[in-house]
């Protein structure tokens, strides 16, 4: 891990200590989700398509006419300086989330007290949750799916990364109400599969990868690797409508996210998938192609954490 107090930010033009990272209390983004972020890993201390995740966040940006007032090719320049002022921090086993946060700026209300025009521009950096994590790559995800809806397209589309989180949090409490170590995949409002917090999911059956449409979840750089791997050793890619009927009949589920990169799921609505063994060797295909892909092994990484 590393030690917090000693961790560095970028914050609107300057590196500071993250403790003196304040935003003011009318920040748009604080009183309404008025921003956007994005997040990638390292992996052996070595950031992760950082060009694809800066990509993602100004379509995001696009999206909600945010102006940040710099390039993506300054941002991601910006990003790995704070990535080398911090990678002295951490221990040689672990590695950190890496995020871009841009809200929309100041109220008019908040200039006359704090002197800021445009955009909040925030870069941090957190140590992944190894420790906690670990055991998912053991025994599987447990996934149970909410009574909550993923929010529709036509309301506010999935595509967008924002910090309006509440639909997706609100389904994880009513899943962490039920069961605190499972992890909610939320449906859509035509009750197909769609997405959880952070992750994407994937059925297989008959050697065949299935995943919900770009359209009604936000496009993980994950799952995108995903699908390229798949394709690349020869898997069918199929981007489709899937609801529980297709889930409990799966011969394997796994879900793809940041931090994850790829891990099996062990059950859906407590119906147990496949015969019950994870990885099953699909899923152990693609593990075993991601990590060549990044020359560093996630799953031992999060394994060697066990008791």
């Amino acid at each position: 891990m590393t030690r917090a107090s000693e961790r560095i930010a970028y914050h609107n033009g300057r590196f500071v200590p993250e403790r003196e990272v304040l935003v003011p209390f009318r920040d748009r983004g604080f009183k309404y989700g008025d921003a956007v972020f994005d997040t990638t890993r390292t992996f052996g201390h070595r950031v992760f398509k950082l060009r694809e995740h800066v990509e993602r966040l100004y379509r995001s940006l696009r999206y909600l006419r945010i102006d940040p007032g710099l390039t993506p090719a300054a941002l991601a320049e910006i990003t790995e300086e704070v990535l080398r002022r911090n990678l002295p921090l951490l221990e040689p086993d672990d590695d950190y989330w890496v995020t871009q946060r841009v809200s929309r700026g100041l109220d008019p209300s908040g200039r006359d007290i704090w002197p800021q025009a445009g955009s909040t521009v925030i870069v941090e950096c957190v140590p992944l949750p190894l420790r906690e994590r670990a055991p998912l790559f053991r025994d599987g995800i447990r996934v149970l799916v909410p009574s909550v809806r993923r929010t529709p397209p036509d309301a506010l589309s999935p595509r967008v990364k924002t910090h309006n989180y509440l639909n997706l949090i609100a389904a994880n409490l009513e899943i962490a109400a039920r069961d605190p170590e499972a992890w909610a995949v939320l449906l859509d409002t035509r009750g197909n599969l769609a997405e959880g917090l952070g992750s994407n999911i994937f059925l297989v059956q008959q050697g065949t990868l299935y995943t919900p449409r770009e359209q009604f979840v936000l496009a993980g750089i994950s799952r995108d690797t995903v699908i390229t791997l798949a394709r690349e050793a020869g898997l069918a890619v199929v981007e489709k409508d899937l609801d529980l009927f297709d889930a409990y009949n799966a011969d394997e589920v796994f879900l793809t996210s940041t931090s994850l990169c790829v891990c099996p799921v062990r059950s859906v609505n407590e119906a147990v998938i496949g015969n019950g063994r994870v990885p099953g060797p699909v899923t152990r295909q693609i593990t075993e192609a991601y990590c060549r892909l990044v020359d560093f092994d996630f799953a031992a990484q999060y394994l060697k954490r066990l008791g």
